[in-house]
């Protein structure tokens, strides 16, 4: 079976977020997808396969299988639209949450997702002792989002991965108004066997509704300020976010199963 890996939200190889992308005539076992998975060893490997015009995609972590991610869709509309159906502009997914639309123009990649709604909780000891910093504000989707008070204090973070395991929401982002960017954000998701997630597609269906609604603007240029880094170009539309990045191919393997 041939596998992809692709660099998301970057222009560049080592740069952005990988995922693993498996574009398939049938399915396999969920606990050989699993397997496949583990044996990648990153956060996301994709596994898609054509029903009718359309994918079925499904997204797959170490940790197990996950209803939303952003970079693993951007990489498999990617190898779609370059070695499956070259100059395809469209691509239309079937997932755990619902139709996803890709459109492609040029190298930039917009994916069309839903918007988390967020609500507004305390800050708590244990929030603070898993940050590291105190959070200006904290709110819960799937996901817990802490706003910080500055991009310093994102950069520098070192959040502790066990504390992060016991407290609310799937994923933890740290965000801030950003210098040279709307905001940056990180991503840290022990839960799922990710310490931090490079760039997260999903993450940012929490960030940019609350960044939008905060600077009173629709379109948030955003940057992922983890080591590899990674930029994210999106509009907010009330219930659903448009995220769109670029991607590099980093490899082609074929895998012996």
């Amino acid at each position: 079976m041939r596998q992809y890996i692709v660099d998301a939200f970057t222009e560049k190889v080592f740069g952005g977020n990988p995922a693993a992308v498996c574009i398939m005539e049938e399915w396999l076992p969920d606990e050989l997808m699993a397997n496949i998975t583990m044996e990648n060893n990153l956060s996301e490997t994709a596994f898609a396969v054509k029903e009718g015009s359309g994918y079925r995609l499904r997204w797959f972590t170490p940790g197990g299988e996950i209803d939303l991610c952003g970079h693993a869709t951007l990489a498999t509309a990617y190898i779609i639209s370059k070695f499956i159906e070259p100059g395809i502009s469209q691509i239309h997914f079937k997932t755990l949450s619902g139709p996803l639309k890709v459109i492609r123009k040029d190298d930039l990649f917009k994916m069309d997702f839903p918007a988390y709604e967020l609500k507004q909780v305390e800050v708590t000891e244990d929030m603070i002792e898993a940050i590291g910093v105190t959070p200006c504000e904290a709110y819960m989707g799937r996901d817990l989002l802490c706003v910080l008070e500055s991009e310093e204090e994102v950069r520098k973070a070192n959040p502790d991965m066990e504390r992060i395991k016991s407290i609310d929401g799937l994923l933890l982002h740290i965000t801030s108004c950003g210098k040279e960017f709307d905001c940056v954000s990180r991503s840290f998701a022990p839960k799922l066997n990710i310490p931090e997630d490079p760039v997260c597609g999903s993450g940012h269906c929490h960030i940019v509704p609350y960044w939008a609604q905060k600077l009173g603007k629709d379109s948030i240029v955003a940057y992922q300020a983890s080591q590899r880094g990674g930029t994210l170009y999106c509009k907010y539309q009330g219930d659903r976010v448009i995220i769109g990045g670029k991607a590099a191919l980093y490899s082609t393997a074929d895998i012996n199963i």
